[in-house]
């Protein structure tokens, strides 16, 4: 198999002639169980890119949600009451860029007394879950390095009070890095420099994981999935769940109005004819800075990654290939002589999916607006914008004691 894909191979091979026995038939193995066709993608990288034709998207604005209310909460209840509603919780990535080692849902951000990010985002499924009466099936997306710890903190929480015959632990997919000139990099002696698959491959690490098999037993037709950055986000919200139902999309987006034209925030639109998401560094002047005739921006709505799909539209997404993006990174790796190497600049490409294409694969999807200071507290820096500090006061001006 290795000779077939000639350079490509070229640090792997050169390994595997140096082991011997067990080890060696280890690393074949983790070889031979990769699908390598996403090493087609180097050659594609400039036009998988390749964006079409943009044009603005109407959202269900708050004055509109404000007055169907009831109604949306009603249909909301009714589903998750049903037990067709699952969430799926994104949480494979650590604290590092917050100055912590440990999987990021575990950071501490209180001030008077402990509360977790993890149990932030769990209050608010429980608030919806408390009013419906009946547990949401939980999901919990971990990684290869955090799926251990991520697992203890729950238990060792006692899931903060949630049903936890309702938590299921998944493990994000790997895929193979390469360098600059395609060829996979080692990590170490027995094992292959990898990376997650993207934000978009939550869906298709669920099937791998097994959790379709859950998702089918429990009867779930639709699924609510959001990140760990974002402490004030309301999950499995019946009023967001209504809507959507209520619109007869296949697919619904939350999104909060752009606080100025240049926002480095990425806007739900359509794109030839199919809903999409421009990112801020797409979208030309013109169409940044677009207004309609009340003065709002013609693409005035920004995503803030939780959505809802139809599970059986995620099941033929799955059963295609999204496409694979791919990205300079600074990758750790292991050179010929077996020295471990920590780049300082970018020295080759991950291969991602992004959930941005997920929606693009829907033939609909419903911008739903929310109030910013109710619904966004992001947490992805240790200091500044989208810090710790900005997440507590956001909170606090939300009634939270920390």
């Amino acid at each position: 198999m290795t000779k077939q894909m000639g350079d490509q191979f070229y640090y792997v091979d050169k390994q595997l002639r140096k082991l011997e026995g067990k080890e060696k038939q280890e690393l074949q193995k983790k070889i031979d169980e990769i699908d390598w066709s996403i090493l087609d993608a180097v050659e594609r990288r400039e036009t998988i890119t390749e964006r079409g034709v943009f044009a603005p998207l109407d959202a269900v604005e708050v004055d509109e949600i404000a007055a169907r209310a009831d109604e949306f909460k009603k249909t909301g209840l009714e589903a998750i009451r049903a037990g067709k509603i699952g969430a799926v919780l994104l949480a494979g990535g650590q604290g590092t860029r917050l100055g912590y080692d440990q999987p990021k849902g575990t950071v501490n951000i209180g001030i008077e007394h402990d509360i977790y990010i993890f149990e932030c985002l769990m209050k608010n499924l429980m608030k919806v879950t408390d009013e419906a009466g009946v547990p949401v099936p939980l999901y919990i997306m971990t990684s290869v390095s955090n799926n251990r710890d991520t697992i203890e903190f729950f238990e060792e929480h006692k899931y903060f009070g949630y049903d936890r015959s309702y938590v299921k632990f998944f493990k994000q997919e790997m895929v193979p890095t390469v360098d600059f000139k395609g060829r996979v990099l080692m990590a170490s002696e027995t094992e292959l420099a990898m990376a997650p698959n993207g934000n978009g491959g939550w869906f298709s690490s669920m099937v791998v994981d097994g959790m379709l098999e859950d998702v089918h037993k429990r009867g779930i037709e639709w699924i609510n999935v959001f990140a760990v950055d974002n402490v004030l986000q309301q999950i499995a919200d019946p009023l967001f769940i209504g809507a959507t139902l209520a619109s007869g999309c296949e697919s619904g987006a939350k999104v909060v109005r752009k606080a100025a034209p240049d926002e480095r925030v990425g806007v739900l639109c359509t794109e030839d004819g199919r809903p999409s998401i421009a990112e801020y560094y797409e979208m030309t002047d013109e169409m940044a800075t677009a207004r309609k005739e009340n003065g709002d921006l013609l693409y005035g709505f920004g995503v803030i990654l939780n959505y809802l799909f139809r599970e059986d539209k995620l099941e033929e997404i799955a059963d295609r290939h999204m496409p694979i993006h791919v990205v300079e990174k600074k990758i750790p790796y292991m050179d010929e002589k077996g020295n471990r190497v920590k780049p300082e600049k970018p020295n080759g490409y991950k291969f991602e999916t992004l959930v941005l294409d997920m929606v693009h694969m829907m033939n609909d999807c419903i911008p739903y607006e929310v109030v910013r200071e109710k619904e966004f507290a992001p947490i992805k820096n240790r200091d500044g914008v989208d810090s710790i500090d900005t997440a507590r006061e956001l909170l606090r001006g939300n009634g939270v004691l920390l």
